[in-house]
Order: structure tokens, then sequence, then C-alpha cells
């Protein structure tokens, strides 16, 4: 594993290209949340040419439904979700500029290539450990698609944030370089 890098966002292709798997990452800046249906609207948006609500070029997604915040925080608990359910969109959501994506588990071949494709970069969050997490979280802000509540888009603005980099713009994937070395 190589050493730990500072990124902020909006991340760039020469970041992206910069990025290997494996690589341990504290990402800062502002970046969204979203979820399965929230995918689903935005593809249907592409498909239709019509303007979205909110801006993709050069964002980050973060996979995720924050729970409410307690009295004097931000943000509540905090996790990834399955990134999977994400995957039927994925290309579609990086072919209009979306360059990083957060989340647990295995992609698809598709979006692996596509990945590649626009010289994005897919981050690896680590599960379980969602109220950390909401720490990294300064500001929080529904910005699309509120009728979805804990699944609106939020806008975060988010300080080092802990990652792992699953999928690097190369085509490099952690996961099958590390279960043939018995690390997974």
């Amino acid at each position: 594993m190589k050493n730990l890098q500072r990124i902020r966002t909006p991340i760039t292709a020469k970041v992206c290209e910069g990025l290997s798997a494996g690589d341990r990452v504290l990402l800062s800046g502002s970046i969204i949340t979203g979820r399965d249906t929230a995918h689903k609207r935005l593809s249907r948006l592409i498909a239709e040419g019509k303007t979205l609500p909110v801006r993709l070029d050069g964002e980050t997604i973060f996979y995720a439904a924050p729970t409410p915040p307690r009295p004097g925080r931000v943000i509540g608990s905090i996790g990834p979700t399955t990134s999977y359910r994400m995957d039927e969109y994925a290309p579609t959501l990086m072919e209009a500029g979306i360059r990083g994506m957060i989340g647990k588990g295995k992609r698809s071949p598709a979006v692996r290539d596509a990945i590649v494709r626009y010289k994005a970069v897919y981050f690896g969050a680590m599960g379980g450990v969602a109220a950390l997490m909401s720490a990294c979280v300064k500001k929080a802000e529904v910005i699309a698609y509120g009728d979805l509540g804990p699944e609106a888009i939020m806008q975060l603005e988010i300080e080092d944030f802990p990652l792992i980099v699953i999928d690097d713009a190369s085509g490099r994937d952690l996961y099958e370089e590390a279960v043939p070395n018995g690390y997974l």
C-alpha cells in the first residue's frame, strides 16, 4: 500500500491518473451524496436531454444516506452503501462529469471500463464506522430531490475523509489484486 495522499475536490482527470488501487486517501472539499433513486432520476434527465438539478462536472458522489443529526451536530451517522446498486447508472453519470465515486463493494466490468474511459476513480469507504465518519463532515445541505428524505442529494463539505482507492483510472482493481494474494 502506498503512502497516504491528501486530495481536494473537485477531482480532475490528472489527479485520477495519479492514483493507484490500494492508495490511502484523505479527501477534503465538497462532495455530493446520492443513492439508487437519485441516480435513476439523474440518468433519466440525462437521457431526455434535460437540465440536471446539480452540477456533475468533476464531482465526487458518495453512495450514502445519513441519519438525522443529533443536537449540535452537522449530520448523523453516514456510511457507504453497497455500490453495485448504482452500477446501472454510473457509466452515464461519469459521462456527464462524475469523476469520483465513494462506496463499498466490487463494481461491475461496465463500471470499471467507464472508470478507465472517463479517467475517474472509485474509492472504498470503511463500513461500520459511520458515526466516526460523520465527524469529517463540516457542512451538509440538501440540494436536490428533498422528497427522498435521507436519500436526497446532499452537498457535503468534508475534511480528511478517509478512503482507499479500489478501482483506478488505469484499470487496476484492489479486490482482484488482494484476493489472489490472500489479503481479503
